[in-house]
């Protein structure tokens, strides 16, 4: 297995319906291993395990429909979870990637667990990070209050799409929206302005229409009736005081998914990736070596320990 993260391919996956889907494909070595991003996002939470990773393994990363340098389907209904699954199939087939192991954080959990239902055969294991098994509207802060509010707003960004997207560009570009989110969301002594504020970036040029679309098939979505037919080696990673998908969501995940593996980190927040990624980096680490038989001998770089900046590419 080489331990080189030089190889680098980027492009666009054109699929039927006429979206154009960004991805990236960085390293080498198997087992093969994807991100799949949270809603609103572009990547941001990766910052730190992707390079890491990408010193021993082939590492796709890829943009959903409308989110980052992702285009929408010429028909702006399709959206949503089912046409997210099939997309990540076609990346598979595009990339040459057969069995991978899914990475899934926020959101890309709910995709993980979905893909592994309709697909298992391409799964060869579940990293599953700060993320619900479905129904996040349900329990974001413990609360049913979003869920509630949901369909008025709903209502309101498909009406007058471009008002909103004017509204939500000028609130999110300032550095109050950022400051506030650190504060109220975040564990502020752990993770830097400039790894949250490249969300911020991309969550203000997003098309709102494709955001409320999306969140509304989260929503609706739920895959807890197919938790006990997971039968690949799986990691939950779940931050203590997480308010966007509470922690218990993950502990519940983790009893329910058979074998499955559960770092609890306690002071960390829905952003636990970039908070302690020394942390959730050696955990990955282990978890690769323990359950999926990954060599980590003289052939790859040793693993930095953990609080270590990732390496550079």
């Amino acid at each position: 297995m080489s331990g080189s993260a030089r190889y680098f391919h980027q492009d666009r996956l054109r699929v039927p319906d006429g979206a154009e889907l960004y991805y990236q494909v960085q390293g080498d070595g198997l087992p093969g291993i994807v991100l799949c991003d949270g809603l609103g996002c572009d990547g941001f939470a990766w910052k730190y395990l992707s390079p890491y990773l990408a010193r021993r393994h082939r590492v796709l990363r890829w943009h959903y429909r409308g989110h980052g340098s992702s285009t929408v389907p010429q028909d702006r209904s399709r959206i949503g979870m089912l046409y997210t699954c099939d997309d990540l199939r076609r990346m598979l087939d595009a990339t040459g990637m057969e069995r991978v192991v899914l990475f899934g954080h926020s959101m890309g959990v709910q995709v993980a667990l979905e893909f592994h239902r309709r697909y298992a055969h391409r799964v060869s294991g579940l990293v599953l990070v700060c993320g619900s098994y479905g129904n996040p509207l349900d329990t974001f802060h413990d609360s049913t209050a979003l869920k509630r509010a949901f369909p008025l707003i709903r209502r309101v960004v498909e009406r007058y799409p471009a008002q909103s997207a004017r509204l939500i560009h000028a609130m999110l570009r300032t550095e109050l929206a950022v400051q506030l989110a650190i504060s109220l969301e975040m564990n502020r002594e752990r993770i830097a302005r400039n790894d949250l504020a490249p969300y911020f970036d991309h969550l203000a040029r997003m098309d709102p229409v494709v955001f409320v679309r999306t969140l509304d098939s989260m929503a609706e979505h739920n895959a807890w009736d197919h938790l006990p037919h997971v039968d690949v080696p799986t990691l939950v990673v779940a931050g203590g005081q997480d308010k966007f998908t509470p922690g218990w969501i993950s502990e519940e995940m983790a009893d329910r998914i058979p074998g499955a593996e559960l770092e609890l980190i306690p002071d960390g927040t829905h952003t636990a990736p970039l908070e302690a990624p020394g942390l959730v980096e050696a955990r990955v680490e282990r978890f690769l070596r323990e359950r999926l038989n990954v060599r980590t001998g003289v052939a790859s770089p040793e693993p930095l320990p953990p609080g270590s900046p990732p390496a550079a590419l």
